[in-house]
């Protein structure tokens, strides 16, 4: 058995089947910053979709609720942990969420579907390792919803944010870059960075707060929860519609910011939209 074929089975030997309701332990990215050793780091087109995990046998979203895609979808996946992105092409954000929640599968949506992989949470190497590996199994895949995402190396923080403009001005929502040598941790931190434009965060809804004036009888604004349980309010960037019909008490929201406050809340929160995949 060659080396790649070893690496195989012992990754296959790896998968445990996730339980419903149970979130799967992902890794996840802090904000890039300037100054950080760029030649350390692998960057990739961060993919506006859904965030999806395959256990071996079935997919679940970063919430920890199985996805109901096609059998053909994932017919001969290989029996291994593979972290990606359920996507539906660039700037179809929406379509891929809808998709993916539904109970019955929508075959003909799915096939606007592909799972854009970035890595292997079962590998005990470090990513540039994970990264051959990964390659490997998915080249040897005869499927065309499965994908490896394409990695490549920047020189500089000016060339960096050359590609990050080249890619959002191509409809692309930002860039991720995830550093050589580390392990995959369940946990957030510097080997995992996403850089974009505006900078973004995602909340869970805990009440809804009524409008006044032009917006009397309907919502005024969202209270809102943080991770580490920051509540503020987000009263700008709701449509009307969202106003009369607003997301949810138990949502999770993305919402955009422009920097902290010394308190640690958003400066300038705007309501971006709902996030139906991070689950209740």
């Amino acid at each position: 058995m060659d080396r790649r074929s070893l690496l195989a089975a012992l990754l296959a030997s790896a998968a445990t089947p996730l339980l419903a309701g149970v979130p799967p332990a992902l890794m996840l990215a802090n904000v890039y910053r300037p100054g950080l050793p760029l030649a350390d780091y692998w960057v990739s087109e961060k993919m506006d979709g859904v965030r999806g995990y395959w256990d071996g046998r079935a997919l679940w979203t970063r919430g920890g609720e199985k996805v109901h895609a096609p059998a053909w979808f994932t017919k001969d996946w290989p029996a291994v942990p593979l972290d990606g992105e359920l996507w539906a092409g660039r700037g179809q954000f929406a379509k891929a969420a809808s998709t993916v929640r539904q109970q019955v599968p929508n075959e003909q949506a799915w096939r606007g579907l592909r799972f854009m992989v970035f890595d292997l949470p079962g590998h005990g190497g470090p990513f540039n390792e994970r990264l051959a590996v990964l390659n490997g199994l998915l080249s040897k895949l005869d499927s065309p919803y499965a994908r490896p995402v394409a990695q490549s190396r920047v020189a500089s923080h000016e060339a960096l944010m050359k590609l990050l403009q080249s890619t959002v001005h191509a409809g692309g929502e930002g860039l991720m870059l995830h550093r050589g040598g580390s392990l995959y941790k369940a946990e957030r931190n510097d080997d995992l960075l996403k850089l974009k434009l505006h900078e973004d965060a995602d909340a869970r809804v805990v009440g809804h707060l009524p409008g006044q004036g032009k917006y009397a009888g309907m919502l005024g604004a969202l209270l809102v929860e943080t991770p580490d349980g920051r509540r503020f309010r987000i009263g700008s960037g709701l449509s009307d519609a969202q106003r009369r019909h607003p997301p949810a008490v138990g949502t999770w929201i993305s919402y955009r910011l422009r920097g902290t406050h010394d308190s640690g809340l958003p400066r300038f929160a705007t309501f971006l939209r709902e996030r139906p995949d991070l689950g209740p």
